[in-house]
C-alpha cells in the first residue's frame, strides 16, 4: 500500500499499538515518517509495510463542520455531544443527526478522536478574480460578504453543492474546488 503525507496510520511501536499521522514520505528507502499520537509526540520512521492505514469514519459536511467548531472554540468532546444546556449553539441539523440514529454518536466520537473524511466535496464560492473574492457566510448573522478564503472563527467559507445551489443557483458556476485552491497555496 502507498501512503501520501497526512494519512492516518496505526503502527506498533515497541510492543504498543499507536496511531499517528503521515508527516513524510521517502521514496527511495519505501520508508514513511509517522508522528505518533503520544505523549509527548515524535517522528518516527517505519518501512511502509510496518504500516496500516485506519479507516476514517465518513461524516456529512455540517457534521465535519460542527466538529471543527468545537475544536476551535477548546471544547472537548463532552461538551461537543452536550446539547440540552441552556446556552447550546449546536446546529439543529447536527442534533437530528444524533437523534437519527445512536451509533452516530459513536461515529462522532470517533472521528473526533481519530479524524474523518467528509462525505461530499466542497467549494469555494469565487465571484471576483481576486485574493478578496470569495463569498463568506457570517454564522451568527447569516450575512453573505466577500474576503479570503480563509476560515476565521464565525465565518464558513467552504460549502457543498446543495449548500451553494440553495444559496441561489447561479453561484454553481462561481464554485471552485476547495483541492484545487489549496494545492496552489
Amino acid at each position: 500500500m502507498k501512503f501520501k503525507k497526512g494519512d492516518h496510520v496505526e503502527v506498533i511501536w515497541r510492543s504498543e499499538l499507536y496511531r499517528g499521522a503521515v508527516t513524510q514520505v521517502v521514496e527511495a528507502t519505501n520508508e514513511i515518517v509517522v508522528k505518533l499520537a503520544k505523549k509527548p509526540a515524535i517522528d518516527y520512521l517505519f518501512k511502509q509495510n510496518q504500516v496500516s492505514k485506519v479507516e476514517l469514519v465518513k461524516l456529512p459536511q455540517f457534521v465535519a463542520d460542527w466538529i471543527e467548531y468545537c475544536k476551535k472554540h477548546c471544547w472537548g468532546l463532552s461538551e461537543a455531544l452536550e446539547d440540552t444546556y441552556e446556552n447550546s449553539c449546536m446546529p439543529e441539523e447536527v442534533m437530528d443527526w444524533f437523534e437519527d440514529c445512536r451509533e452516530n454518536q459513536e461515529l462522532f466520537a470517533r472521528a473526533w478522536l481519530d479524524g474523518y473524511e467528509i462525505k461530499e466535496p466542497l467549494y469555494y464560492i469565487k465571484v471576483i478574480d481576486s485574493y478578496f473574492g470569495y463569498i463568506n457566510l457570517n454564522l451568527k448573522t447569516g450575512a453573505y460578504t466577500t474576503s479570503t478564503n480563509e476560515e476565521p472563527v464565525g465565518f464558513k467559507t467552504k460549502f457543498t453543492e446543495s449548500e451553494i445551489k440553495n444559496m441561489d443557483t447561479r453561484y454553481w458556476s462561481f464554485a471552485v474546488p476547495v483541492e484545487e485552491v489549496e494545492e496552489t497555496k
